[in-house]
């Protein structure tokens, strides 16, 4: 096995890899690893932007006060308020790094999203994610301690003992080179787990093809702390039919007066929630949920016609391009959208400076738990927590990489085996049935009985699949596979432990808040 020996080692390359390797490069040499292309990470199809306080008629504590009340209860109040409070600099800090967001008469251009009580959500169009990777990209490329490894694929993290403190640590990952077949030891005094999400254990989703829960996944078997993971957001608003990476209709939408219908034309909000059509978006997803399971319609519609013709091309050109591929004209008629799995608001946990629980490991981005969603994550704090909490992170650089180094014992390259087409068949025939699995059983509304039914389905099957991975070479097709079926366990092992519907979990068995019995997080440790 290749051996390769950094300082520090990311692992994924969206927006809170590619920032905070941008600062640890000042301290060692960096390895970004990323399983595809730069470009090919959750940030890079966000589309509504980034929330932070940047206008006179906004404050700190109506933006934190807007994400406790979107977290139902469960947010850490010190981390939110970090949050919020750091959130401004960076926002600066990405302009200077040649972010440019869409601007007004009066200056930065602010829209206004669900759940938000003011307009603080910088864009670029309905590109922002786009426009702030690209800007992160070409920072990057500028800068000599940092190499980009693409088409790497992280299998395991590295694990060994420090001497001093007897404590297990992590030492960097085992990594597949899959364009070559290659398997590298990367070893790292400083491990940064950037991975993203896991919405593509579910049907349907508007996640990329990468997001398959490898850094949970791996943080979980290493022996980290896992929270909060029952906790994952649809985006009520994908466009239907909804199939393969679902195209997300941005939230802003709504912000500037889009109002969802039933297929007759009435609002469907109505009556629902007091912000209507701009309610929380767990709110939403269920109330489009509850009536395609009662109407039996095949989807509801988003209608644009409030928003004037020139907003709607400044503000959404994507959006209008996309759906006129689709032969729908969003100016003139509505848009048909169904609920798709969108963010997870738990994952790894760690503290205010991304530290896991275990040493060596930190986490930022959405494959981590800071506290700040809660049960459910306000619009458009996602990028921000990322670029805020891999900020903490990279301040402790020089303090990890001052620490001996723990001793690993090296693991032998697996043997090689020849894969037959049919295994691939049926790994692929896994692949649909975990996500059939987890949509029907584990979506968005919930019961005992299915939770009960999912968990010993995904028994089996991460059995079979467990049995493949230990006699076959690693292939990306079943290392994914593997990370999906450890993720949709852990999502029904947080699911099970919370018997009460809370933000974005919601069991018909127990359809009202416990604050006395669940005001807390769910926890899973591999033990």
């Amino acid at each position: 096995m290749k051996t390769m020996e950094v300082d520090v080692l990311v692992i994924g390359s969206g927006i809170a890899g590619l920032s905070f390797a941008l600062k640890a490069a000042a301290h060692g040499r960096v390895a970004l690893v990323t399983k595809k292309e730069r470009v090919a990470s959750s940030t890079n199809y966000a589309q509504g932007g980034i929330a932070a306080v940047m206008s006179e008629d906004d404050s700190l504590e109506l933006h934190v006060r807007d994400t406790l009340v979107a977290g139902a209860g469960l947010c850490n109040r010190t981390a939110v308020e970090l949050l919020v409070r750091d959130g401004p600099a960076r926002v600066r800090e990405l302009m200077e790094w040649g972010v440019r967001f869409s601007q007004d008469e009066d200056g930065l251009s602010l829209g206004r999203e669900g759940g938000h009580s003011r307009r603080r959500i910088l864009h670029a169009a309905d590109l922002t994610g786009r426009e702030i990777e690209h800007a992160l990209v070409t920072s990057l490329a500028r800068h000599h301690n940092v190499v980009v490894h693409e088409d790497h694929l992280a299998i395991d993290l590295l694990v060994g003992w420090d001497a001093a403190s007897g404590e297990r640590r992590c030492s960097g990952a085992r990594v597949l080179d899959h364009k070559l077949s290659e398997l590298i030891e990367c070893r790292a005094a400083f491990t940064l787990l950037a991975t993203g999400g896991l919405g593509q254990a579910y049907r349907h989703t508007t996640n990329p093809e990468i997001a398959t829960g490898d850094g949970i996944a791996m943080a979980f078997r290493a022996g980290a702390e896992i929270r909060n993971l029952e906790f994952v957001q649809f985006h009520p608003t994908a466009l239907y039919p909804a199939e393969g990476r679902a195209f997300l209709i941005s939230e802003a939408v709504r912000g500037e007066g889009a109002i969802l219908r039933r297929m007759d034309g009435t609002p469907l909000m109505t009556g629902v929630h007091r912000l209507e059509s701009l309610a929380p978006r767990d709110v939403v997803a269920r109330a489009i949920d509850a009536h395609l399971k009662e109407s039996g319609d095949p989807y509801v519609l988003l209608d644009l016609s409030p928003i004037e013709a020139a907003e709607l091309k400044e503000r959404f050109p994507n959006i209008l391009a996309v759906t006129a591929e689709r032969s729908i004209d969003a100016m003139r008629e509505p848009i048909p959208v169904v609920p798709a799995a969108h963010y997870t608001c738990g994952g790894v946990w760690t503290d205010a400076c991304g530290r896991t629980t275990l040493g060596g490991l930190f986490a930022a981005g959405e494959v981590s738990c800071t506290g700040v969603h809660g049960a459910n994550r306000l619009a458009s704090n996602s990028l921000l927590e990322a670029v805020v909490y891999s900020h903490r992170a990279a301040e402790l650089v020089p303090t990890e990489l001052a620490r001996p180094r723990p001793e690993i014992r090296s693991e032998q390259a697996a043997e090689t085996r020849a894969v037959q087409p049919a295994q691939f068949q049926t790994w692929q025939h896994w692949r649909e049935q975990l996500r059939d699995l987890m949509w029907n059983d584990a979506g968005i509304v919930r019961n005992d009985d299915r939770l009960q039914r999912a968990d010993q389905e995904l028994a089996e099957l991460r059995a079979q699949v467990d049995r493949q991975y230990l006699s076959t070479t690693p292939l990306p097709e079943l290392i994914e596979l593997r990370n999906l079926v450890d993720c949709a366990v852990l999502i029904v092992r947080c699911a099970r432990q919370r018997r009460e519907s809370r933000g974005l979990h919601y069991n018909t068995d127990y359809p009202y808040r416990d604050n006395e019995h669940y005001l807390r997080d769910t926890l899973v440790l591999n033990v």
